[in-house]
């Protein structure tokens, strides 16, 4: 019966979304990629401490006590490690991530690059360490090392809607949905990413960057709810969001100032904000009753047009991000 109940919530959810959508079609289910880096065990076989055990704190306390010497002899036998371990200055990530990705990412700043499943990526607009504002966009479905290009899109545009004063973070750390299924309509995927997206907070605390504004698209709003509670960040931003697994901004448990935005053509408007048998993601955090402040929306086209260059939406973003609205 509990079985039942889920699959038939699941599909009114996504025959919701597919009339919405002109027929986006259902998703697949995937398998969340987790825990510690990819070449970790030979990293521990080499005898050198266990990034499972280790803080993001306690990882840049490790490598502040290596000489440059010791640092590149790391990047060079262990870049999968070295490129993926919260808390190693990003100068020294980025020059392992291009080792590791066989310069498949040419010119660019990557922080973070896992091959495993459909690939995780992160990349950094700017200078990450000495911006006085940092923001970083958590994206919904799709989204892989694969599939950056919408998700870079916004963080160029929130760049430059900055004057290039903020530096910007693309977070596509975590496994996302494919399309539209239960796995769009469950936390499980969520759960994982949050628990990542907690600890890159920390690495970015450890490593002197500026609290950051995270703006958190869609499903991506969805790990950015869960994360709330234990997440370091000045501001967070719900967009497009199908809800927050939170019954108001209260419920989040964060001292973070809470905005929502939502244009009357979204899609996301028509999934139900319910969660029931754990599926849906509740309270819309645009409604009244949740409590988030507003930003403006009205001239965004379609689910994915926040970011675009001359709406209000964007130009609140890059406040927001500029922390020049409290």
């Amino acid at each position: 019966m509990h079985r039942f109940t889920r699959t038939l919530l699941a599909t009114a959810l996504t025959a919701t979304v597919m009339a919405g959508t002109a027929g986006w079609a259902s998703g697949s289910t995937q398998q969340a990629v987790t825990g510690a880096p990819a070449g970790t065990a030979a990293w521990r076989a080499d005898g050198l401490p266990d990034p499972e055990r280790m803080t993001p704190a306690q990882t840049a306390a490790y490598f502040d006590g290596l000489t440059r010497a010791e640092q590149q002899r790391l990047l060079r036998e262990h870049p999968d490690v070295v490129g993926n371990l919260d808390g190693v200055p990003p100068a020294l990530r980025y020059a392992a991530n291009s080792r590791a990705s066989d310069g498949r990412f040419a010119g660019q700043q990557v922080l973070a690059y896992d091959p495993r499943g459909r690939g995780q990526a992160v990349l950094v607009y700017g200078d990450l360490v000495d911006a006085e504002h940092v923001a970083v966009i958590v994206p919904g479905s799709d989204v892989d090392a694969g599939n950056l290009a919408p998700l870079t899109r916004k963080a160029t545009a929130l760049r430059e809607a900055t004057g290039g004063r903020t530096a910007v973070v693309a977070w596509a750390g975590y496994t996302t949905p494919v399309g539209v299924g239960l796995d769009a309509a469950s936390a499980d995927l969520a759960e994982a990413g949050a628990r990542r997206l907690v600890r890159f907070a920390d690495g970015l605390a450890a490593v002197g960057a500026a609290e950051p504004a995270l703006f958190c698209h869609s499903y991506g709003s969805v790990v950015c709810g869960l994360a709330a509670h234990e997440l370091k960040a000045r501001d967070l931003v719900a967009v497009a969001s199908p809800g927050m697994r939170a019954d108001d901004v209260a419920a989040l448990g964060t001292s973070a100032r809470v905005w929502a935005a939502k244009d009357p053509t979204d899609w996301i408007d028509r999934v139900p904000n319910v969660e029931f048998a754990g599926l849906g993601h509740g309270t819309d955090p645009t409604s009244p009753e949740f409590g988030a402040r507003a930003v403006p929306a009205g001239d965004a086209q379609g689910h994915d047009g926040y970011f675009a260059p001359g709406t209000e939406s964007l130009r609140t973003f890059a406040a927001i991000a500029e922390g020049e609205l409290r």
